[in-house]
C-alpha cells in the first residue's frame, strides 16, 4: 500500500490551490508573506510542483469540504508535500525539547530525516489523521464517502489502499482509535499537525475533536502549544 504517494499527491494539490487563490487576491503583490512561502528559499524550495494537478486536488477539495474549501487559503495544508510536513514537525518537537528541562533529548526523527520504510509508516499514520479530522464536522455523510472513494481511485487504484480508505471513511469518529496509530512522539506530532491544518477551529465540533485528538496522543501542552504555532506561522 503506497501511502506514501497518494499523502504527497494530495498535500502538493493544496500548494496549488492556494497559488490560484492567491493570484486572485493578490496581483501584483508576490513580496507579500503568502508570496514568500510559496517562493525563494526556505520552505518554498520544498513545494516543488502540485503533483497530482486536478485530481489530486479534487479529492482533497472533497476532504475539506464545501465551506472549507471555499477557506482554504489560510490553512497550512497549502504548504507542499510530505517533505515540507516533516520540516514543520521538526522545528515544532526541536523548539518544545529546548524548552524542557524533562523532554527527551536527541534529534527527532520527523518523516523527513526517515528512511522509505518508515517513512511509509508515518505516512499511513497521518492519512488516517487527515481522513478522521475530514469526517470531524459531520459533513461526510454516505454520498460523500462514494464520491470521496471514487476520487481516491482515480488517483491510486491500490485495491489494498481502496479497502483501507473504504473501512476509515466508515469508521464512527473515534480519536483514541486515531491515536492509536501513533507509534512514536514524532509520530503523534505529525498526525496533529495534519489534524490542525484540516479542521476549522472556528467549529465547535472540529475544535472538540482536536482537543479530545491531542489528549489521547498524549502530547504535552507545551508541544501541543508549539505544534499550533508553527502551522499558523506557516500560513502567515
Amino acid at each position: 500500500m503506497n501511502t506514501r504517494g497518494l499523502l504527497d499527491q494530495l498535500l502538493k494539490s493544496g500548494q496549488d490551490m492556494l497559488q490560484k487563490k492567491a493570484g486572485g487576491q493578490r496581483k501584483g503583490d508576490d513580496k507579500g508573506a503568502l508570496g514568500g512561502l510559496l517562493g525563494g528559499g526556505g520552505l518554498g524550495s520544498l513545494l516543488g510542483g502540485a503533483g497530482g494537478g486536478a485530481l489530486a486536488a479534487g479529492a482533497m477539495g472533497l476532504l475539506l469540504g464545501n465551506k472549507k474549501a471555499r477557506n482554504f487559503g489560510g490553512k497550512a495544508l497549502t504548504y507542499g508535500g510530505l517533505a515540507a510536513l516533516g520540516v514543520i514537525a521538526y522545528k515544532a518537537y526541536g523548539n518544545w525539547q529546548a524548552q524542557q528541562a524533562g523532554a527527551p533529548k536527541g534529534e527527532p526523527q520527523t518523516l523527513d530525516r526517515l528512511p522509505p520504510a518508515q517513512v511509509e509508516l508515518h505516512s499511513q499514520a497521518i492519512l488516517k489523521a487527515l481522513v478522521a479530522a475530514a469526517k470531524a464536522d459531520g459533513h461526510v455523510d454516505e454520498r460523500e464517502r462514494t464520491l470521496i472513494e471514487g476520487e481516491f481511485v482515480k488517483l491510486d487504484n491500490d485495491q489494498e489502499l481502496q479497502h483501507w480508505l473504504h473501512a476509515e471513511l466508515n469508521k464512527p469518529l473515534d480519536p483514541a482509535d486515531v491515536a492509536r496509530a501513533a507509534s512514536t512522539p514524532e509520530m503523534a506530532a505529525e498526525m496533529y499537525i495534519a489534524s490542525v491544518m484540516l479542521v476549522d477551529e472556528e467549529n465547535f465540533m472540529e475544535k472538540s475533536y482536536l482537543d479530545e485528538l491531542a489528549r489521547q496522543l498524549k502530547l504535552e501542552p507545551g508541544l501541543k502549544t508549539e505544534l499550533e504555532k508553527q502551522v499558523r506561522q506557516a500560513t502567515l
